[in-house]
């Protein structure tokens, strides 16, 4: 009869099991292969503990995206009253040349 594996694995191994993947330099499936587990569960794995590769990206904080915000609704205003005024520039000089 086949062995039964267990269901979950301990913190541990799952930690282990990804640092090992990551830093071998056989193929994933090879890794999970040795270690008795399912290919899919490893890249499972791999996804939630890895740490992101890009984490010298700055994340824009909301702070910033509210000054952005703020700054794009002033530029808004700007131009809603340039436009009025234009479109009144343009009325005006419709009228003097008839």
């Amino acid at each position: 009869m086949s062995q039964e594996k267990p269901n979950t694995y301990t913190a541990e191994f799952r930690a282990s099991a990804v640092k090992l993947a990551n830093e071998s330099d056989k193929p994933i499936s090879q890794v999970a292969q040795d270690l008795g587990i399912n290919v899919n569960t490893l890249h499972t794995w791999i996804g939630k503990y890895s740490r992101p590769k890009d984490s010298n990206k700055a994340v824009r904080s909301d702070e910033h995206l509210y000054d952005e915000l703020k700054r794009l609704k002033k530029e808004v205003a700007r131009l809603t009253e340039e436009r009025d005024l234009l479109k009144k520039a343009a009325a005006y000089f419709a009228k003097e040349q008839k």
